[in-house]
């Protein structure tokens, strides 16, 4: 049975501020989130009613409207039709991990630096191939990179690009990686989008050689399948990171402000 929060709860709540620049549905629903958060409104409580709502904060059913439905879309909480709004329970499947330390290291150009080790022409092997959906044998641009921050190695970098002279983005990749245009939001890339995967790996003697790590060691490979206007893969390869180095975090439930 749902819990219904006590009046007293409600009456500790903020009210809304007049004389905000903010408008009052957004304050609301920051209200509402904000009683989520410190747990006077808990999973599985059923809100207050529309016209409790209005009566409470002296707004109008409007606004109430307005305020659910930013909740209901944020994931806080649940609207049943005919038996009301519910506080959504935590979700672990819900968590979504940010690549912030990723971004930090690829937009901050005064401490990371990229070292070319590699550039050549290859053909497309059977894997290659299906990748970047081209025949077996089609020529591809191969590309070694070391990443480094503040001239320590943070990622060991291998990427195939299609074969194209008539494409600016042989020669950005060669100074910068695809990664990098997107996380900087750089109007210069011809990438439309881009797959993105993690998983756990070990790395090899020949990366651990230029990450300048022991072995063994768990690392994390990131792979990457860009894409252009066309919906055509463009680009495909993976970043190898050790383990030590990059973490992914994150909260599942309202943050409290």
């Amino acid at each position: 049975m749902a819990r219904r929060p006590t009046n007293r709860a409600l009456e500790r709540s903020s009210s809304i501020d007049r004389d905000s620049f903010e408008p009052a549905y957004a304050q609301l629903a920051n209200i509402l989130r904000q009683s989520v958060a410190a747990g006077v409104l808990r999973p599985g409580d059923q809100l207050p009613s529309e016209s409790q709502l209005c009566q409470r904060y002296g707004v109008s059913p409007m606004t109430v409207r307005r305020a659910m439905n930013i909740l209901v879309d944020q994931g806080v909480v649940t609207a049943e039709q005919g038996r009301g709004t519910f506080v959504k329970p935590v979700a672990m499947g819900a968590a979504t991990f940010q690549l912030t330390e990723l971004q930090n290291l690829f937009s901050d150009p005064a401490h990371t630096a990229v070292r070319l080790l590699e550039t050549r022409i290859v053909t497309a092997d059977e894997r290659i191939a299906r990748k970047l959906a081209i025949a077996i044998g089609q020529r591809t641009i191969y590309i070694r990179r070391l990443l480094c921050m503040d001239g320590v190695p943070a990622f060991y970098h291998r990427e195939y690009l299609i074969y194209d002279p008539k494409r600016p983005i042989v020669e950005s990749e060669m100074e910068v990686t695809a990664l990098q245009h997107l996380f900087s939001g750089s109007g210069e890339t011809i990438l439309k989008c881009g797959d993105l995967s993690i998983e756990a790996t070990i790395l090899t003697a020949e990366e651990a050689g230029l990450l300048q790590a022991p072995q063994p060691l768990a690392a994390f490979c990131l792979e990457h399948l860009f894409y252009d206007f066309d919906d055509k893969p463009i680009s495909w390869g993976w970043f190898i990171g050790r383990s030590d180095r990059l973490r992914f975090t994150t909260r599942v439930g309202p943050a409290r402000g």
